[in-house]
């Protein structure tokens, strides 16, 4: 997959022990690479990364402490680098925007200083998110040159993440000579919500049906009405890794910002995803119930992906319907079963986009 470029490759992923960083890990742990992994240690009794044991170095440590990263990075001298650490969740933000905005915005800044000192990087990419657009409720979806905003501190934080990251890329990583010492190229992925298992996250929709539904309990759907744009979290991660091949292979046309999220008409309501849900586990009960004087969320989003399809040859490969069964099911096997089924959903995912001929497949 992605010809091959990982095998034997340096890969620095920061925020490895989250839900996205740890499936990330484990697809790059299959695809050869040498792996090391920066972040805080897991949350939480149970952790997706710590179920998966997969082979790699890994460093605790906080992306916001410059002099501690940079003699990471020296040391293991990656070649390639995802930054997915943040602070990744909205009620959080507004519980405590300080730290939001130093973990998203000083922290993503600290790991491309870090990347701009240890010379040996050719390739990075800063992980944002559909949030990170200045939010109109619009029912377009937002495209890569829209502005860059935020209503609440966890959403501002990413569109200052983004705006840091063009900052280091035009200031920093642009006027490298091929001819003697190539240039390190700087993408930045912006994915819609996502789902799969190990997700075990506070004030998120898929990680409070599953402990509800682990407990006999009925969850509580603050905003049923919102729409989101729903993907496992395979789709984004081979998005992110075409993204990263390209850089690798010098391919400067694949800098800047990139969208990778489900097509328009796989977009649906925060209460329909929940039921999708609750008929693939019986298990899963929900009652809808909007918090009166609650935090703002945004109520519309959606993301227009036509860039990654047209320049990048990328597409999301599952149905919604497929994408929330293997959720389900994932969930159900662990807490009735103990198994973890990670390695199951991701050979089922590699064998689909084999079959519908994705370029990266190859």
């Amino acid at each position: 997959m992605f010809n091959d470029v990982y095998r034997g490759r340096r890969v620095l992923v920061t925020g490895h022990t989250g839900f996205k960083g740890s499936w990330l890990c484990f697809w790059l742990a299959e695809l050869g690479a040498d792996i090391c992994g920066v972040s805080l240690p897991p949350e939480g009794e149970v952790n997706h990364f710590d179920l998966l044991h997969t082979a790699m170095r890994s460093e605790f440590c906080d992306i916001r402490d410059l002099d501690r990263m940079t003699r990471i990075f020296d040391d293991f001298k990656p070649e390639a680098v995802f930054h997915l650490a943040a602070q990744s969740l909205v009620r959080r933000s507004y519980r405590d925007p300080v730290g939001t905005f130093a973990s998203n915005v000083l922290g993503t800044a600290n790991v491309l200083e870090a990347v701009r000192r240890c010379g040996s990087v050719r390739a990075a990419v800063t992980i944002s998110s559909d949030k990170c657009y200045e939010n109109r409720e619009q029912e377009r979806g937002y495209r890569e040159d829209d502005p860059m905003g935020g209503y609440d501190p966890y959403s501002a934080s990413k569109g200052c993440a983004e705006i840091v990251t063009a900052s280091f890329r035009r200031s920093f990583f642009e006027s490298g000579d091929p001819g003697t010492n190539p240039p390190t190229l700087i993408a930045s992925g912006r994915a819609g919500n996502v789902l799969g298992g190990g997700d075990w996250a506070e004030d998120r929709l898929i990680p409070d049906l599953m402990r509800a539904a682990s407990r006999g309990e009925t969850a509580v759907v603050r905003n049923p009405g919102s729409v989101r744009p729903w993907q496992h979290v395979l789709e984004p991660l081979s998005g992110y890794l075409a993204l990263g091949a390209g850089l690798l292979a010098g391919e400067t046309r694949f800098s800047g910002g990139w969208n990778f999220g489900p097509a328009d008409d796989r977009t649906v309501t925060v209460g329909e995803a929940a039921a999708a849900l609750a008929r693939e586990w019986v298990k899963i009960r929900f009652t809808a119930a909007p918090v009166a004087g609650a935090p703002h969320e945004a109520r519309l989003l959606r993301l227009d992906c036509s860039k990654a399809e047209r320049e990048l040859a990328w597409r999301g490969v599952w149905s919604q319907e497929v994408c929330f069964r293997r959720t389900a099911a994932w969930y159900r096997d662990f807490y009735e079963h103990g198994k973890v089924s990670t390695a199951e959903d991701y050979r089922a995912y590699i064998a689909d986009a084999r079959k519908q001929g994705l370029a990266w497949t190859r």
